[in-house]
């Protein structure tokens, strides 16, 4: 590991991946587009029309529940990363003596209006996980998942968050006709992306009365050996805290 641009406003951090051999560049730094990549988005101009988008939102649900059952459990593979960037699932693990698959309760909501209270006291999560959750909401409506959170949220302890950064490959793969709206696109599928920006999730969870610990790029480059393709994929991976109570 070390590091490269370090100054009080920038610093950047190159570790190998232990899995690919690739580079993963964190930092507050966004990618930098190649000059035909920053023309192509900006011709992509044309939004989906406001009729589709009432109705890519009311079958929001669907269209997620059909992805899953299409791709079941063959889409997202174990790439053992999350314990590595986020100690605090590993550490709360292996530490608590209670742990065990009898105490968990398991249960289907909508982070956007389904009351997290209805199945969790107040106060009492020691860690709240946002791995490519938020980035499959509407903008208008992400707020929302945050003040249910906050909510359940121990003080003191944080959310866990990893999503989609500008300017990942996936958004660059946007056809002509799939924008929504700034950094919001449309799959073929009827599924919804949102790639983040540092600030903008920033000031969402700020709004929502959480403290910032860490919110930083991850550029990452992904290797397939096989097809000798390399992609540039881009994540923002964050922590946000619940702030003890002012007495």
């Amino acid at each position: 590991m070390f590091q490269e641009n370090a100054s009080a406003n920038c610093l950047n951090i190159v570790t190998t991946s232990t899995e690919d051999g690739a580079f993963q560049k964190k930092g507050h730094s966004a990618r930098i587009l190649s000059p035909e990549e920053a023309e192509r988005l900006a011709k992509d101009r044309v939004l989906v029309s406001e009729f589709k988008q009432l109705k890519l939102e009311k079958e929001a649900q669907k269209n997620w529940d059909l992805f899953y059952k299409r791709n079941s459990t063959n889409f997202f593979k174990d790439r053992h990363w999350t314990t590595r960037e986020f100690q605090e699932l590993k550490a709360c693990r292996e530490k608590n003596a209670l742990c065990s698959t009898e105490r968990c309760k398991v249960f289907q909501c909508d982070l956007t209006k389904d009351d997290l209270l209805e199945n969790i006291p107040a106060d009492s999560v020691d860690v709240v996980t946002l791995i490519f959750v938020l980035s499959a909401i509407h903008p208008d409506k992400m707020h929302l998942v945050l003040k249910n959170i906050y909510k359940v949220l121990k003080p003191g302890k944080c959310v866990l968050f990893r999503d989609y950064g500008l300017y990942d490959h996936a958004m660059l793969r946007f056809k002509s006709g799939s924008k929504l709206g700034e950094n919001f696109y449309v799959r073929q599928d009827g599924t919804r992306s949102y790639f983040f920006t540092e600030e903008f999730l920033s000031q969402l969870f700020k709004a929502e009365g959480y403290e910032q610990v860490v919110n930083e790029y991850v550029q990452r480059e992904t290797v397939n050996r096989k097809e000798d393709l390399r992609v540039p994929r881009v994540f923002l991976q964050s922590k946000f805290q619940k702030p003890f109570s002012k007495t």
